[in-house]
C-alpha cells in the first residue's frame, strides 16, 4: 500500500505544477436539463461531490447554495441552483444508497442544501474522515490533493460570485476541479495506488 505524507507545508506545496480540470464540463442553467444530467450521474457507482456558496462580507447575513458540482469519471456536472432551486431529480440522487457521493468537509454543504429542500442524503463519503485510515492528518481539499496527487490547487475563485448571471470560465474549471479531484483521490485510495497524474 502506497505510504502518504502525514502533512504538507506550503513550501513543499509551492514546488508542485498547478492543476485545473480541463475535460468536460456542462453547466446546468435551466431546470429542464437537470433529469438528463442526473440519469447519467445515476448510472455510476460513485461520483465526487462539492457546492459554491456566494460570500458574504455583512455580518448576519448568508446565502443558499449557488451551485452543486457533481462528477463522474468522464465529465462534471455544474448545477446553478442559485437559478432554480434543488429540484426533485437531484434530490432523487443525494437520497440514492446506490451512487456513492465523496466530497471534502461535506456536513456543512449537506447542512446547507437541507435548507432549499428537506431530503434524505445517503451514501455520502467524507474524504476528511477516510484519509485517517492513510495516516494523512491533513483535512483542507488544496493540500490533500496536494499529498496525494502532486499538484496545487488555486483557491483564488473561491470568494468569487457564485449567483453571477454567467459563470466564467475560471469558475467553472475551479468548481469542476473540486468535484473531480474528490473523486479521483477517492479511487487513487480505494486502489491502493499513487497514480501520479490525474487523467480522463
Amino acid at each position: 500500500m502506497t505510504t502518504y505524507k502525514k502533512t504538507i507545508t506550503t513550501e513543499e506545496i509551492e514546488q508542485y505544477p498547478v492543476y485545473l480540470f480541463d475535460g468536460e464540463i456542462a453547466v446546468i442553467e435551466r431546470e429542464e436539463q437537470v433529469e438528463e444530467a442526473v440519469l447519467d450521474l445515476s448510472s455510476c457507482s460513485m461520483i465526487g461531490f462539492d457546492t459554491e456558496t456566494r460570500p458574504s462580507f455583512k455580518k448576519g447575513v448568508i446565502h443558499s447554495v449557488g451551485l452543486i458540482q457533481l462528477s463522474t469519471d468522464k465529465r462534471v456536472y455544474l448545477f446553478r441552483l442559485n437559478k432554480y432551486g434543488l429540484p426533485f431529480p437531484l434530490q432523487r440522487l443525494l437520497s440514492s444508497e446506490d451512487t456513492v457521493k465523496v466530497g471534502v468537509g461535506i456536513r456543512d454543504d449537506i447542512r446547507a442544501l437541507r435548507r432549499i429542500a428537506d431530503f434524505s442524503p445517503a451514501s455520502f463519503v467524507d474524504l476528511q474522515r477516510f484519509v485517517r485510515a492513510f495516516g494523512i492528518e491533513e483535512m483542507a481539499f488544496s493540500k490533500l490533493m496536494s499529498i496525494i496527487f502532486q499538484v496545487r490547487i488555486s483557491k483564488r475563485q473561491r470568494t468569487s460570485n457564485w449567483e453571477a448571471d454567467t459563470l466564467t470560465d475560471a469558475q467553472v474549471r475551479y468548481a469542476a476541479t473540486d468535484a473531480w479531484g474528490s473523486l479521483k483521490m477517492y479511487q487513487a485510495l480505494r486502489s491502493g495506488e499513487w497514480r501520479g497524474v490525474l487523467t480522463l
